[in-house]
Formats: C-alpha cells, sequence, structure tokens
C-alpha cells in the first residue's frame, strides 16, 4: 500500500487559508459588535429576525431557524426566548403536528428589523465590500458558496431575490420580495391561523 506524503501549502495557500481562519473569526464580530453599540441587538438576534421575515407567513419552525442561523436548538431557544421578551417573536405550538414550536415575527419585530437594517447595512459595506472590487464579487461569492456548502442555483429557482445585482430599496410591510434587501426579504402573505 502506497501512501503519499503530504503536500505542504505553497506560500500563495498559506496566506490564503491564513487570511480566510481571520475573516471568518474578525467579520462577524466586528458586524455584531456595531450592531450592539448602534441598536442593542446582537448579530445573532439580527439573524433570526432577518430568516424569519424571509420565511413564509414571518415564521419557522425553531430547528429550522436554528439550521438557518448555523446555531444549536438550544442557543436559538436563548434568543427566541430575548426576542420574546421585547415582542420581536412569538413562540407558538406547531400547526402541523402541535409537538414541536414556531417562532413567529411580530409586527413589533419586523418594525425592530427595519430600524436595525441600515446600521448592519453600512457595516457589510464598511467590514466587508470596501475590501472586495466589484469585478471579484461573482468569484468571491461563489467560492463561499461552495465553502459553505450552498446551492446558489437552488435557491434561485425558489427564491427571486436570492440571484446577485438584485437592487433593493429596504425593508417595508408595504413593499413585497426583491423592494427590500435580499438579507431583509419580507413575507407578506397572510399569517395562517392554526
Amino acid at each position: 500500500m502506497t501512501t503519499d506524503a503530504p503536500v505542504p501549502l505553497d506560500p500563495s495557500e498559506e496566506a490564503f487559508v491564513r487570511a480566510f481562519g481571520r475573516a471568518i473569526l474578525t467579520v462577524p464580530r466586528v458586524f455584531d459588535a456595531d450592531l450592539l453599540r448602534e441598536q442593542g441587538m446582537s448579530l445573532s438576534e439580527y439573524s433570526a429576525l432577518m430568516q424569519l421575515s424571509e420565511a413564509p407567513n414571518r415564521r419557522l419552525r425553531m430547528t429550522e431557524l436554528a439550521a438557518r442561523c448555523a446555531l444549536s436548538l438550544s442557543g436559538m431557544s436563548r434568543i427566541v426566548s430575548r426576542l420574546e421578551g421585547t415582542g420581536a417573536v412569538e413562540r407558538v405550538r406547531a400547526c402541523d403536528d402541535g409537538r414541536g414550536w414556531t417562532a413567529v415575527l411580530t409586527d413589533a419585530g419586523l418594525a425592530r428589523l427595519e430600524t436595525a437594517w441600515p446600521t448592519h447595512l453600512a457595516s457589510v459595506r464598511r467590514h466587508l465590500l470596501a475590501h472586495v472590487t466589484p469585478e471579484d464579487l461573482p468569484a468571491f461569492a461563489a467560492a463561499a458558496e461552495r465553502f459553505a456548502g450552498g446551492d446558489a442555483a437552488a435557491r434561485a429557482a425558489t427564491d427571486p431575490c436570492a440571484t446577485p445585482g438584485d437592487a433593493c430599496a429596504g425593508p417595508t410591510a408595504e413593499t413585497g420580495p426583491c423592494d427590500g434587501p435580499p438579507a431583509v426579504q419580507v413575507c407578506l402573505e397572510a399569517e395562517s391561523d392554526c
């Protein structure tokens, strides 16, 4: 049995791996710091509100919300509890089986997200987009999708706002999909009665 000896990284590969490692730790921290300082909201709370705003009827099962935010169920439960305390989210029994819980974005939560969105947008532009040229964005986005194991084509087929280049003005309760930024799309379907 022949095993190949590991091949060391070349200098450009090593530089990339180290810079990428720093970026994946640093960028979320600075987004979080900006939101905490200016809005009194953590990045995890913002992400939960954002995911709920994009979901049908502004509701997601807790397990799905945790998965979309890349958090454990217990971690998401703590975040939703904090958001419930502010009136931004309600937790209700799941309609389909009555055993699980569903997080529902309230009108107050949507308003809170709309208020925080400009801070997050400015943070994204300052800490991330200012360091990437427009020409580099498509390749960088494709690589980031591969790193995350995502499939942009599958999302684009089901989400008209998932394609790069959508120009969105900002979130409001009066506008429909693609009238807000991709990060804060609002589902305006009527909430179902359980």
